[in-house]
């Protein structure tokens, strides 16, 4: 099918250069055309260098490409297989080539699949070099660099001033997106630090915890050997009625003559009481208690020079 009289456009079967010993052309996006096309642009004065735009309309995809040589078979068209790739094409499938003018390009954003590309000491200069082999860029194709028998592919994010530009002879800014598989690192979450678990200097100590000086602390020794627990043990040790006994720390009451009466109650008329050695009660008669008291006043009192006299004279 030819197109109008000012441009040109021709649907072929596509298949990969590989088919016609031209693998070299995976490098780049040059595509090999019919003798007949050459014929055709000649007439319709397509101007140089000639650049085509690539059409899969079952897929609706759309890239742009040049030619190399005018060699093919007629009906047919040999492509790189990356471009057959992004246009969904397989062996023998109906590509529409149409003529396009583009405009110079002035920028173009790359995106790396890898982040091994990377790793190259000179990636800019890798693909400045890659790049020659290439006569337009597209947004949203993926092109193929080989370098040291490796094969990489990059996204074409972003060009300008349209989203098809011309790299032939012409100055573009480059600019890198970070790799498809790049993963940003993780920072660090910070740990508030609880007041129970800060650092020792942090820490205030309190005045009252500051442990007071406390002499003599040391323990004790008895002269006989014994511990001296044993006798603290043995002072506080109750008596086997459950009480104290209060007569091994208090002595023993001075015994006066009286009564003694067996029992605890005592009789009216008692002024005093006192509790003796055998734990009798022994209550105190006043009446007794005054007449010992008189009888002892009326005790002669001890006089001086009272004895009898003797002469030497007999």
């Amino acid at each position: 099918m030819n197109g109008g009289a000012s441009s040109f456009e021709q649907c072929y079967r596509c298949y990969p250069v590989s088919f016609i010993e031209k693998a070299h052309l995976e490098k780049g996006d040059k595509i090999i055309m019919p003798p007949s096309a050459l014929d055709r642009l000649a007439s319709l004065h397509i101007e140089y260098p000639m650049l085509f735009e690539l059409s899969n309309i079952s897929a609706e995809k759309v890239t742009h490409c040049g030619v190399l040589e005018f060699i093919a078979d007629e009906g047919l068209v040999y492509l790189p297989y990356w471009m057959m790739q992004n246009m969904l094409l397989q062996e023998g499938d109906l590509v529409q080539v149409k003529s396009a003018s583009l405009v110079k390009g002035t920028y173009i954003k790359l995106q790396p699949h890898t982040q091994d590309f990377l790793d190259i000491t000179n990636p800019k200069a890798i693909l400045e070099t890659a790049l020659r082999s290439y006569s337009c860029l597209t947004t949203g194709d993926t092109i193929m660099v080989p370098y040291n028998n490796k094969k990489y592919f990059i996204d074409v994010v972003e060009t300008k001033p349209s989203s098809a530009v011309s790299i032939i002879e012409t100055d573009c800014e480059v600019d890198f997106a970070p790799p498809l598989d790049y993963k940003e690192p993780e920072k660090p979450q910070q740990k508030s630090v609880s007041a129970s678990k800060r650092p020792p200097e942090v820490e205030e100590e309190l005045p009252s915890k500051v442990p007071k000086f406390t002499p003599f602390t040391g323990s004790g020794r008895r002269l006989d050997g014994k511990s001296p627990d044993t006798a603290t043990k043995q002072q506080d040790q109750p008596s086997e009625n459950g009480k104290e006994d209060t007569n091994a720390s208090r002595p023993a009451p001075r015994q006066r003559s009286g009564k003694l009466v067996f029992g605890s109650s005592s009789s009216p008329g008692v002024k005093e009481t006192a509790k003796c050695l055998c734990g009798w009660i022994m209550q105190v008669d006043p009446k007794n208690t005054a007449q010992e008291t008189e009888s002892k006043s009326e005790e002669p009192k001890f006089q001086v020079f009272t004895g009898k006299k003797y002469s030497l004279k007999g």
